[in-house]
């Protein structure tokens, strides 16, 4: 059963949520040897009996609880259990507290293997230009091709730009749509599109990864069988569509991006895809596009080497030819203003992308040009402009993905420097893994002046994406213990019990944002697909739904399952990235108990 998230009227201080029993774990479960821990919301300040119960009743294991006082997050007294001695496999285990009984979960080897695939085919679902075919979703997730030739204006395969902005038209077909609305913008493909690469690229850097799962004929992909890694070829969907973006020689701006293509107006809700009636426009290049496509391509360039080395040679002369437009053009911002149907994603400062960008050509390469940009950056050796403390790795902030695979991609950097970069990578993981193990839920999370972001759940997986790399190069328990900890704060060890991926744990989000699975609108049309990861928790709460329902919340509590609540319940590419990487990473622990360094 999917548990119902509802919450009531407003309390004097803040709002009521239904939480369902205030006794927290991780809803899908634990691995054998990993970490097993929980939180109880309660006013006792004395410790509490605990009973941990098999699926039968029977009494496995008992204790008592640690008080933790108020957690800041959510401000509500708190105290901490754990029962990580326990190791016997199954399911329907359920801790009771004062009579209060969790969620059921599992303790398993594998509890992650269907997220991997799952947290995946979101980028199938969410193709563009492509008929989603039902052999491999299923009959109501099956839609025709949305925004190919077929479509009104010849969907994206013939897109004029924006006043002013060029007097040409381009075929930009392809790639995956953005988030709940279906516009593609480059600076959230660029950094979707790198993490899967990097999850199937840790698979041949780090020792004892096994890449199967991420293989050929192993997920929900069309070009399954064809000789290619499944996940490379999700990726190359993406990244056909970025090659698009880039100006073509002979034009103005030659070389850089459009920031991002999608309808002129806001598309109506709900739409399939297919059945969208507008226009679709190209908006003007920015630096920051144009660095991301020098970036993905450039990685690109270097995964596909050895199975398609016609295409990665192109990809390596995109990354060339945007590196030196973005060189030329260094300051050509997106407006922050540009937000008539589509969102504006506006950035101004690039130092960050130049460091990406120039990583991932240095790696490819090994060109003198781009270890100098890399060495000469002012970012290369301060580790907060790397992994900012209060949110990590974003769109806006990519820095850090050019120092991940620094650290962990072979490369022509002297041992002395390579040390250096992966002592970056430690000292943010440090912080990460002592934010996680100060909170009562477990989260390596801890924004600045306390307040949640727009999409707080992917800040939350991408500081578990800097923890597991960082338990890849020393073998260091406390990053691995750290990255479990936010995947049960992800599944509903968290203030609001809440799972925020759709499909996992008994009260999971199904309403998110979306303009085709909005069951919650039209029940002809479909929940989310298992796998969708929930923005979450957001204290901004830029929408009517949410301003109206949370007014007041706790920071860690700003959030509501509700389809029109898009500041915190949207979905998009650039938060199922990390949590795809993190399924697999974790689905490839096993039982857990890996104390090794295995790189």
């Amino acid at each position: 059963a999917v548990g119902h998230h509802a919450r009531h009227g407003a309390e004097a201080a803040a709002p009521e949520a239904d939480t369902g029993s205030p006794v927290r774990v991780n809803q899908v479960g634990y691995l054998t040897h990993g970490p097993k821990k929980g939180t109880v919301v309660t006013s006792a300040t004395k410790p509490l009996a605990w009973t941990l119960r098999a699926a039968d009743g029977t009494k496995r294991a008992s204790g008592t609880t640690h008080p933790a006082g108020i957690d800041p997050s959510s401000r509500q007294n708190v105290q901490t259990f754990d029962f990580s001695k326990v190791t016997d496999a199954g399911e329907g285990y359920t801790v009771t507290i004062g009579g209060k009984k969790s969620e059921p979960f599992a303790i398993g080897d594998h509890l992650y293997r269907s997220l991997r695939s799952d947290a995946l085919a979101y980028f199938y679902h969410n193709r563009s230009g492509i008929k989603i075919d039902a052999d491999l979703v299923g009959p109501k997730y099956a839609r025709p091709a949305g925004h190919d030739k077929a479509a009104p204006h010849r969907g994206d395969t013939d897109v004029p730009c924006q006043k002013g902005v060029c007097d040409y038209r381009r075929n930009v077909s392809g790639g995956w749509y953005d988030a709940g609305d279906q516009g593609k913008y480059v600076v959230n493909g660029g950094i979707s599109v790198a993490q899967l690469m990097s999850a199937y690229e840790r698979t041949r850097t780090t020792k004892g990864v096994d890449p199967a799962p991420l293989g050929d004929g192993r997920l929900r992909v069309p070009e399954r069988g064809n000789g290619v890694p499944d996940i490379l070829d999700e990726a190359r969907w993406e990244m056909e569509f970025l090659l698009r973006m880039q100006v073509p020689q002979g034009k103005p701006l030659a070389g850089m991006a459009f920031h991002k293509v999608h309808d002129k107006q806001w598309t109506g809700f709900p739409t399939r895809p297919d059945q969208d009636k507008q226009q679709r426009e190209l908006h003007k290049p920015s630096t920051a596009a144009t660095l991301n496509l020098a970036a993905s391509a450039a990685q690109s360039a270097r995964v596909f080497k050895s199975y398609d080395p016609e295409f990665a040679a192109r990809c390596l002369h995109a990354a060339r030819t945007a590196w030196d437009a973005a060189k030329a053009h260094p300051k050509i911002f997106a407006s922050e203003q540009d937000s008539t149907g589509g969102g504006a994603y506006g950035d101004r400062y690039v130092g960050d992308e130049f460091y990406w960008a120039a990583a991932e050509l240095f790696l490819s390469t090994g060109d003198h040009t781009y270890a100098k940009a890399v060495l000469d950056s002012p970012l290369h050796h301060d580790v907060d402009a790397l992994f900012p403390r209060g949110g990590g790795m974003s769109w806006a902030s990519t820095a850090g993905l050019g120092a991940l695979d620094l650290a962990t991609v072979p490369n022509k950097l002297t041992a002395k420097q390579r040390a250096e970069v992966r002592t970056m990578v430690t000292k943010a993981a440090d912080r990460y893994a002592a934010d996680s193990a100060k909170s009562a839920y477990g989260v390596p999370y801890a924004p600045k002046d306390g307040k949640y972001e727009w999409g707080s759940n992917s800040q939350v997986l991408n500081n578990m994406i800097v923890l597991a790399t960082a338990h890849d190069l020393t073998g260091k328990p406390r990053y691995l213990d750290a990255v479990l900890r936010g995947m049960d704060y992800i599944l509903g060890g968290n203030p609001l019990n809440q799972s925020y991926v759709t499909g996992y744990g008994e009260r999971n989000s199904h309403n998110q944002h979306h303009r085709f699975w909005a069951h919650q609108r039209d029940h002809r049309l479909p929940h989310p697909a298992p796998g969708s990861l929930a923005g979450g928790p957001n204290s901004g709460l830029q929408d009517e739904v949410a301003k109206k329902k949370l007014k007041g919340c706790a920071p860690a509590m700003c959030y509501t399952d509700s389809l029109m609540a898009y500041s915190t319940n949207e979905i998009t590419i650039n938060w199922n990235a990390p949590l795809a990487w993190i399924a697999s990473y974790i689905d490839g622990l096993g039982g857990g108990a890996t104390g090794k360094p295995v790189s």
